[in-house]
């Protein structure tokens, strides 16, 4: 039954207790509005352990704030999360142990080096000893910043920033990782850089729930879900979801449009 499994502590490495292909992540007619506007309407989903699963969607459908349901940073007012069979709402503080999320405005400290602001993260989670310089040498080294340990966070590229933001949400090593739209405005480069590291992040077991402006990263990802006026409006890998199609955003549209009948007279004028 959701909710009657117990926390078995942190991993020694990313996602290494969870059993791949049983869910993560369980939401259960979840529905959050902000006064009369609906952000997100009777959202039901699943997310498997171990899986990359891309939200993607028009502006404004809502994906922000599905995002930041799932991490505990707001309350559904309606329906049940579950995150790794806890209860997002009555066990909150246990769940954001297994959470690293990361929101589109990640809160680097620009006056602080590189490694001053991975420190101050090593410090809000109590870790500390041979584990802490293990894990600094780890997230830094992996993400390509240790030749720029002493370096300003405020002097970095975008892409180097986000890769920082990463390394500092990854240093508790969750089980699950909640990205809203890490990459955008960020070079190509940098892109293929930061999905590098969510690809590693994948092999060791690690859940990823990441929205996505770049149709190409939705590619990458294991399934996608398409959102649109606070609804889901699909759910499915993103070669079924192209399959008919020349491309994926093609598909897209098409289903926003099939299931928005006023956006599309406006769009055509009818």
């Amino acid at each position: 039954m959701p909710g009657s499994s117990s926390h078995p502590g942190p991993p020694s490495e990313p996602g290494a207790h969870p059993v791949a292909g049983s869910p993560m992540i369980q939401l259960e007619a979840v529905s959050k509005s902000f006064g009369e506007v609906a952000a997100v309407s009777d959202v039901t989903l699943n997310i498997r352990r171990g899986d990359t699963v891309g939200l993607v969607g028009s502006d404004g459908a809502g994906k922000t704030t599905l995002l930041r349901l799932v991490a505990g940073m707001i309350l559904p007012g309606e329906g049940r999360i579950y995150v790794g069979g806890l209860d997002a709402v009555g066990q909150r503080s246990r769940v954001k142990e297994l959470i690293g999320y990361m929101p589109q405005r990640f809160g680097l400290y620009p006056d602080l080096s590189v490694g001053e602001n991975l420190d101050f993260f090593l410090d809000i989670f109590s870790i500390y000893g041979k584990e802490r310089t293990r894990r600094r040498q780890r997230y830094l080294g992996f993400s390509n910043l240790l030749p720029f340990v002493d370096r300003r966070a405020g002097d970095l590229s975008g892409g180097m920033k986000q890769k920082l933001g990463l390394a500092c949400v990854l240093v508790h090593q969750p089980d699950v990782l909640i990205l809203d739209e890490p990459t955008n405005g960020v070079d190509p480069v940098s892109r293929q850089e930061f999905w590098n590291i969510l690809a590693e992040m994948r092999k060791n077991g690690m859940t990823i729930f990441v929205s996505t402006a770049y149709l190409d990263e939705g590619e990458k990802c294991d399934r996608l879900m398409l959102m649109h006026n606070a609804r889901i409006l699909t759910t499915d890998t993103p070669a079924r979801i192209q399959a008919g199609f020349d491309n994926l955003e093609e598909a897209m549209i098409h289903r926003i449009l099939a299931a928005d009948t006023t956006l599309a007279e406006d769009r055509f004028g009818t």
